[in-house]
Formats: C-alpha cells, structure tokens, sequence
C-alpha cells in the first residue's frame, strides 16, 4: 500500500486559473481526471515489476532510468519506426545500422541539402555575404522554416534534391511526392544517405564550406524558432563536442514547447499531415523525429536516427522516445552525462534559474518528457493543493531547476539523486 500511496503521490494535480499555479506555464485548464491516469498507471507498473511480471508492458513501464556509462545495441521503444546508422570516421567503419536504407520524410533535415545547394561551386575561398549569413544561419541553428520556404520557391524547388541527389551520390534520397511538391520536408532521405552527406561535409567539402555548415550545426539554439525545445536525441544523449541538425513533422505536436509559449504550427512541412496519405514507400502522416550530427572529438562518429511515432503521439513522448533509442547505441568517442533519467508529468512546466519561483523562467519543458537530474536541493517552498514540495531538481541540460513536484518519483526528494 505504501508504494501505491508514494507513487500516487508523486503526480501532483493542478488547475490554472489565468495565472501559474505553482511551476506550471501555459494557459487553459486541465481535467483532473487526464492527471490522474498517469500516476494510476506509474502504480500498476511497478506492481507489475515488483511481482516479477515478464514482458513489454514491464520493460516500458520505469519513469526514470540511470544515465548508463554504455551502450550495447540499438534499443527502439515500443510502437516506433525507426532507422539508424552510426559511422565511427576513425575506423571507416558502421557501428550500428537498424534500416540504413528505409526511406522517411526528412522534415527539417533536408535542409542540410539546401544550404550545400546554395553553397556549391562557390569556390574554396568564398565567403558567404551578411545579407545570406542572415537566413541561412537560423535556417541551420535554429531550423527556421521561411528561410527555407524562400530558398526552395526561389531555387527550383525539388530540382534542388534532383542536383544534390547527383552531386552526393545519394541512393535512397527522392524528391517529395506528386501533389505535394511545395513541402519541401516531405523530401525522402535515409540515414545511410544522411551519413554520405555529413561524410562530405567532413571530408570531401572545401574547408569553407565545411566550416561554415558544421559550425552552424554546433551552435544549435535549444528553443528552435518555431519555439519547439530541438536538443532531443543527439544532443540530450551525449556532452559536447556536439553538431547537431533536427527534425520534426506532426500534427499531433503541441505548439511551443521552449521558451515562450508559441502560436506558430510545428512546421511549415507539417501543415498537411492529416490530409496527407503515404506516398509510395514514404510516411507522411505518422509524426516523425529525427536527430542527426557528429559527436565526440574532432566529429569521430556520425549519427543518423530517423524515427516514426503512433499517430496522435505528443511531442514530450517522442522526444522521450528517440531520446531512449539514442541512448543505446554505441558512438564512439562519445561522452555521455552524468546523471539520473526521471519522467515528468504537466505541460509547459516552467525552468527556473534557481531553486525559487523568484526570477522568471528561462525555458519550458516538453509535456511529459524525461529529463536529466544532475542533483537535487532545498529550495523555495511550491505549493500546488494538495500538494506541497521544497525539494527541486537541477537540470543540467537546461542549466535550471524545476519543481520536484513535476518528477514523477516516489518522494518529495528523489530517493536515488545526490543532494547538490
């Protein structure tokens, strides 16, 4: 009875009345009875896992998970597609490889293909002017999609992939099906041809160019403009050295996850997804999340992880899910951070940059998604009826502290976590 009384517990129910209510963001009211799911199922879990249950119900069921120093094989969370490649350059060698030739809708990853389009034959010493810097830098930092709406409209549109398809000796990359040519992120693209155009990067492109791109690629911006948080998969797996470029596509996705809650849609690409129907081997209607980039010294490996979730999945869960799938598998020269894996409940749960609801919040979280603790200590008492809790969690990726009241832990103060 006391597990189920902890675990219940530990998910603290909140309404907001135009004002936030404890650290929860955002605006709107909440049915209680959608909070009270979760701590319900999180009980019949561990009941599961403590009577030695066996099974895929049990192996899913953990809200937090210990940051593991390894990894062996790749490991895909239930009900996700998924394709995957890791080259380890020291070697010349694929460490892993799960589909490296299946075909998804490349969302936002495609434009990689659209700045060395822009960039190509340019010459070894060019310099790409301010007034192009100004579009194309967002457009690879922070995935800013008019920048891409206007070079794909203005550049031939798919006859961008037709050139870069030739140039690359790219296998599996198509351009966007029939009566969608306009939606430049229904590009296909696999992860071994996302490993062919990164190896160019590296390798092949003029000094430049290459240090143009990747350089971009490094300085990722955690809030994307569309205000989605875009430091899943790669960047949430493994510490700096990192270069990262994301992607994501989905109705489903609630709007403005980071940052300031935003009214933008999730992505120029993804407006069409409920009307839209697959085309020939390529998805379009499941919501896709895909994490791509280098990691470790001197960008030893390339990563490549395409993902598809169940239809209506939200965001938090599949930043959740390719977050776990990133995690097992094997990069070298890859370090990952220290620290403990814990699930949260709630959306738009404010950041802080101290243990207090005193400063303003510096980011929100995706609801429902696994977080990092670094630590935990005492702080601002936070009171959310009936529910009260001075214990918070410090969140190095964020470099800010939440509420324990958001972890989903058996206790006010996480039993496994060091104090700060």
């Amino acid at each position: 009875m006391r597990l189920f009384r902890s675990t219940l517990g530990s998910v603290r129910i909140t309404r907001e009345k135009g004002v936030p209510v404890g650290e929860r963001g955002g605006a709107g009211l909440h049915d209680e009875r959608h909070h009270m799911r979760r701590p319900l199922l999180a009980a019949a879990a561990a009941l599961l896992l403590i009577g030695g249950v066996a099974g895929s119900a049990a192996a899913d069921a953990p809200d937090r998970q210990p940051a593991r120093p390894a990894a062996a094989s790749v490991v895909v969370p239930s009900g996700v597609t998924a394709g995957v490649a890791v080259f380890d350059r020291q070697t010349g060698t694929f460490t892993e490889e799960l589909n490296p030739s299946a075909r998804f809708r490349s969302a936002s990853i495609v434009k990689l293909l659209m700045a060395l389009d822009y960039l190509w034959n340019r010459g070894p010493d060019y310099t790409v002017p301010a007034a192009d810097r100004a579009w194309l830098e967002p457009m690879l930092r922070s995935s800013k999609d008019s920048a891409a709406d206007n070079y794909w409209s203005d550049n031939g549109g798919s006859a961008i992939i037709t050139r870069m398809v030739k140039n690359l000796g790219l296998k599996d990359t198509a351009v966007p099906p029939t009566g969608y040519e306009g939606f430049w992120g229904y590009t296909a693209l696999s992860a071994r041809d996302t490993v062919t155009i990164y190896r160019y990067l590296l390798d092949t492109a003029p000094a430049p160019v290459r240090d143009f791109v990747m350089g971009n690629l490094r300085q990722s911006t955690r809030c994307a403009s569309d205000k989605f948080d875009q430091h899943f998969g790669i960047a949430g797996a493994f510490q700096k050295p990192w270069a990262v470029k994301q992607g994501w596509s989905g109705s489903s996705f609630e709007k403005g996850t980071c940052g300031t809650p935003s009214t933008t849609s999730a992505s120029a690409t993804g407006t069409a997804n409920q009307a839209a129907a697959a085309a020939d081997d390529v998805d379009l209607t499941r919501p896709a999340l895909h994490s791509t980039g280098t990691v470790g010294t001197n960008d030893r490996s390339i990563v490549a992880v395409f993902t598809l979730h169940p239809v209506g999945t939200s965001y938090g869960k599949a930043y959740t899910d390719i977050g776990r799938l990133t995690r097992s598998l094997n990069v070298p020269g890859a370090t990952r951070p220290a620290g403990w894996w814990y699930g949260t409940w709630s959306d738009h749960v404010n950041v802080r940059p101290d243990p207090s609801t005193g400063n303003a919040p510096i980011s929100q979280l995706p609801a429902g998604v696994e977080v990092l603790v670094g630590c935990q200590a005492r702080g601002q008492v936070v009171n959310v009826p009936p529910y009260t809790n001075d214990w918070w969690a410090y969140l190095p990726q964020y470099n800010g502290w939440i509420s324990n009241i958001y972890i989903n832990s058996p206790d006010n103060k996480m039993p496994d976590v060091k104090d700060c």
